[in-house]
């Protein structure tokens, strides 16, 4: 059985940064510059966040992100250096 204790709740972009709010009052947080589809976004396409069980959606960016792989620290695809 899967037990959810938190659940997201809203999320948006601000000072460079994704910031999601859970339902506890906690927030998460990354820098959008780690990941490099989002980093080139717009202020617009970057606060436009669908926001499912499993994790975060930018429909213009086309990008996902899991929560899981939030809690982990992996904000997304790394740039090859």
């Amino acid at each position: 059985m899967n037990t959810l204790t938190d659940t997201a709740v809203a999320a948006a972009h601000k000072d460079g940064q994704i910031v999601i709010r859970m339902e506890s009052g906690a927030e998460i947080r990354f820098p959008v510059a780690e990941n490099p589809r989002l980093a080139r976004g717009t202020h617009r396409q970057l606060n436009r966040i669908e926001i499912s069980p499993f994790g975060l959606h930018w429909p213009k960016l086309d990008e996902d992100l899991s929560f899981r792989g939030l809690a982990e620290g992996n904000y997304g695809q790394k740039s090859k250096a």
